[in-house]
């Protein structure tokens, strides 16, 4: 990377459209994962989103003249894939199955927390002011999981908190790779995890049929098209672009985006704690994406 918002502190009209992808398209998707689980098992419909989606992003990337990546591009790319998607997206989707989008969005916005202290792997330790946001977010955490569907739900809320702590940790590592250039590493990721969904759905012995309601497949298709060719795309391209900070500032709009969301199209209703939780967890992760240091990172084959 040489020159980049995070170096000069502008902001180019393609680095604007990105961030309202990962604001409100992703904010939008917990919702889409319910209305499909109501007739998609749980590994399988994820599978066919991301099989679905490389494929389509690989072969116009070819088209246009994109490389194909290393063997070795590949491999990190499928690790980071596994992290992402397999581990990150897989366990949001099996914990919805008991747990609404909202709650579901709040303790994923969890994600910056994670990705401060795994900053400190490579030395990057969170500053005074960002420990405290730490301990906000991880006090809201605790309050989520006291009360309402997670204490009814323990399995879902650890799946939860899971997926942010697999998602912090592959995308703080992956910024230290050697990826495939641009949208390619997305592509690669995408099909690889869909793969792996595949076989996990196989294994588990999922019903298979891609026919079902309407309102499932719309779900699956708004999933595929803007969950995944479009934001996915846009917060891989902003991950390797911007500041840590701005690239993960999704994580305290998405709950927003999914509380309303849920509210008025599936009547999802919060008691007081959770409420509350809500307000911590994103008041710590806002301090922390706040007070971010923006240091120059060069990447390392790891």
């Amino acid at each position: 990377m040489t020159t980049s918002a995070a170096s000069t502190g502008r902001l180019s009209p393609l680095v604007w459209l990105c961030l309202v992808a990962v604001y409100f398209v992703w904010g939008s998707t917990y919702l889409a994962i319910r209305f499909a689980l109501e007739a998609y098992p749980p590994l399988f419909f994820p599978g066919i989103r991301f099989i679905a989606a490389g494929s389509v992003l690989l072969i116009v990337l070819r088209l246009r003249g994109y490389p194909l990546p290393t063997w070795g591009q590949f491999g990190r790319s499928m690790v980071i894939g596994f992290l992402l998607l397999n581990i990150g997206n897989g366990a949001v989707v099996y914990a919805q199955k008991s747990v609404g989008s909202a709650l579901a969005a709040t303790a994923v916005a969890t994600m910056p927390l994670w990705a401060s202290l795994f900053g400190g792997i490579w030395g990057l330790w969170p500053k005074p002011l960002q420990w405290l946001g730490l301990a906000i977010g991880f006090s809201g955490i605790v309050l989520l999981n006291l009360g309402g569907d997670f204490a009814a739900n323990p399995l879902s809320a650890a799946l939860l908190i899971s997926a942010a702590v697999s998602w912090a940790f592959g995308s703080v590592w992956s910024r230290r790779l050697d990826m495939p250039a641009g949208p390619m590493s997305t592509a690669c990721q995408m099909f690889s995890a869909g793969v792996l969904f595949l076989i996990a759905s196989a294994a588990a012995g999922e019903s298979w049929h891609l026919v079902t309601t309407p309102k499932a497949m719309a779900a699956v298709a708004y999933l595929t098209i803007f969950g995944s060719v479009i934001a996915f795309s846009a917060y891989i391209y902003l991950n390797q672009t911007v500041s840590p900070s701005l690239a993960t500032s999704y994580a305290y709009v998405n709950p927003v985006v999914a509380l309303l969301l849920g509210a008025a199209l599936a009547g999802e209703l919060f008691v007081a704690s959770e409420l509350a939780a809500i307000v911590l967890v994103l008041s710590g992760v806002l301090m922390i994406v706040l007070n971010n240091r923006k240091p120059k990172v060069p990447k390392v084959v790891v």
